[in-house]
C-alpha cells in the first residue's frame, strides 16, 4: 500500500485489536472511509467484510485504501480471516441485517462473522440506518431487542430529514471501543471534575475563572475509551463535551459543584482527578436584580470558599485522587514544592503540577507529575498528561 494511506495516531484504546467492520447496503455506507480510518488512528487492525448491496454503494478498493486491511466480498475457503477477532462493528446495519443476524441467516461472508462472533461471545456492535417509517415499526422494535437479548450492542443515531441516520464516525468509533474494553480487568469507576465556576455578583453578573474544560474533557474521553466507568462534574466549559460520554452532572458555581460531588461520593469509586478550575473566594452578598450600569463604584466582600479536595478526603479514603495545580511566577523548584504539600495536605495519590506561562508553549512541558516523595515527571504534552493519569488509575490505590 502507498503511504497516503497512512494515518494520525489520537490513542491506543484499540492498540493490538483485530476487529471486523461489517458493511451492509444502507446509504450510509458512504462513511465507511472516514470509520475505517478512524478505527485505525485508535490503534485497531481492520479485516472489512462487505455484502454485495454495500459494493453497489462504495467500492471496496475504497474501502481497502481506507482500512490499509484485507477486503473480503464473498465467501472464502474455511473464512479463516475470522479467526482471532476481537470484537466486530456493522455501520450500516440495515434492518435485513438485523434480522438475518437474529434469526441465524447465512447470507454472505457478513452473517457469517457475526454468527461466528455470537457463538464465540465476541462483542459486537451495530449502528442501524433506514428510513423513519422502518425505524419506528414495531417489527424493527422486535428485532432490536431480540439482537440486544443475544448480547448486541445497538446504538442508534439521531432522526433527521425522514431518516434515522448513523451516529458521526468519531463517537461510534469511541463507543466500540469502550465496548471492547468493559470488560478489562483494570477496569475502575471514575470520577472527574472539571471547568470553571462562577460566583454571581448580582442576576446578571459574575466572577468566573479560566477553564476551558478540555483537559478535562479528552481525560474522561480516553477513559471511556479504554472501558472505565467515567462520571463528570462539570462547571463552564467552551471547549465541546463528548458527546458519547455516559454521566455529565452540571454545576455552575463552586458549592454546587461540591454538593455534586458529595452526592457522587457516596457511592465509593476507585478514583477521582480533580481538573476543574474552583474559585477559591466567592462574593460574600450578590446584589438582587441588576446593578444599574453608570453607577458608583462598587465595593465586593470576597469570602474564602470551600476546598473541594480537603472536604472530600474523607469520602474518597482508598481512592486514587489526582489533583491539579496552577501557579504563576515561581520557578520549577517552588512549583515541585508547593505540589508535594498538596499531596500531603490533601491525602493526594498526586498532583499535576504546571506555570501558567508554560502553557502554549510547545517547548515546555504541558504538566508535571509529582507524587508524595517529591518525584517530578515531565509531561511533555496533553496525550503524555491523559495516558500518565490513565497508569495511575488502572495501577489502582
Amino acid at each position: 500500500m502507498s503511504s497516503d494511506t497512512g494515518v494520525e495516531r489520537l490513542g491506543d484504546s484499540l492498540e493490538g485489536r483485530r476487529v471486523v467492520l461489517g458493511v451492509s447496503g444502507g446509504i450510509a455506507a458512504v462513511d465507511t472511509v472516514r470509520l475505517a480510518r478512524e478505527l485505525r488512528r485508535h490503534g485497531a487492525e481492520v479485516l472489512t467484510v462487505m455484502t454485495q448491496a454495500a459494493q453497489r454503494i462504495i467500492t471496496p478498493l475504497a474501502v481497502q485504501w481506507a482500512s490499509s486491511g484485507t477486503v473480503l466480498t464473498d465467501w472464502s475457503s474455511g473464512m479463516s480471516q475470522l479467526d482471532d477477532v476481537d470484537g466486530v462493528l456493522v455501520a450500516p446495519a440495515t434492518r435485513n441485517t438485523l434480522a438475518s443476524h437474529v434469526h441465524g441467516l447465512q447470507g454472505g461472508p457478513l452473517m457469517m462473522a457475526l454468527s461466528v462472533a455470537r457463538s464465540r461471545g465476541t462483542p459486537i456492535m451495530a449502528v442501524p440506518s433506514m428510513h423513519h417509517d422502518l425505524s419506528t415499526d414495531p417489527v424493527t422494535d422486535d428485532l432490536v431487542e431480540a439482537a440486544r437479548a443475544q448480547g448486541m450492542a445497538v446504538v442508534w443515531g439521531p432522526d433527521q430529514e425522514g431518516k434515522r441516520k448513523t451516529v458521526d464516525h468519531v463517537e461510534i468509533v469511541a463507543r466500540f471501543a469502550h465496548l471492547l474494553n468493559a470488560t478489562k480487568k483494570s477496569r475502575r469507576s471514575v470520577a472527574i471534575t472539571l471547568g470553571a465556576t462562577a460566583t454571581p455578583m448580582d442576576d446578571v453578573r459574575r466572577l468566573v475563572n479560566t477553564s476551558s474544560g478540555r483537559t478535562g474533557w479528552a481525560l474522561a474521553d480516553d477513559l471511556y475509551r479504554h472501558g472505565h466507568d467515567v462520571s463528570c462534574i462539570a462547571g463552564l466549559t467552551t471547549a465541546p463535551q463528548p458527546a458519547w460520554l455516559p454521566l455529565v452532572l452540571r454545576a455552575e458555581t463552586a458549592p454546587a459543584m461540591l454538593d455534586e460531588c458529595l452526592a457522587v461520593a457516596k457511592d465509593r469509586l476507585d478514583a477521582w482527578v480533580h481538573v476543574a478550575a474552583v474559585l477559591d473566594y466567592l462574593i460574600d452578598d450578590p446584589a438582587e436584580g441588576k446593578v444599574a450600569s453608570g453607577s458608583d463604584a462598587l465595593q465586593i466582600n470576597l469570602i474564602p470558599g470551600p476546598k473541594h479536595i480537603d472536604a472530600l478526603r474523607e469520602r474518597c479514603e482508598g481512592s486514587v485522587r489526582i489533583g491539579f495545580k496552577l501557579e504563576t511566577g515561581i520557578k520549577q523548584r517552588e512549583l515541585v514544592r508547593r505540589a508535594v504539600a498538596q499531596v500531603e495536605r490533601a491525602g493526594m495519590t498526586a498532583v499535576i503540577a504546571n506555570r501558567l506561562e508554560d502553557l502554549g508553549h510547545s517547548d515546555r512541558p504541558r504538566g508535571h507529575l509529582v507524587d508524595a516523595t517529591g518525584a517530578d515527571y515531565a509531561l511533555n504534552t496533553e496525550r503524555d498528561l491523559v495516558e500518565a493519569i490513565r497508569r495511575l488509575i488502572e495501577r489502582g490505590a
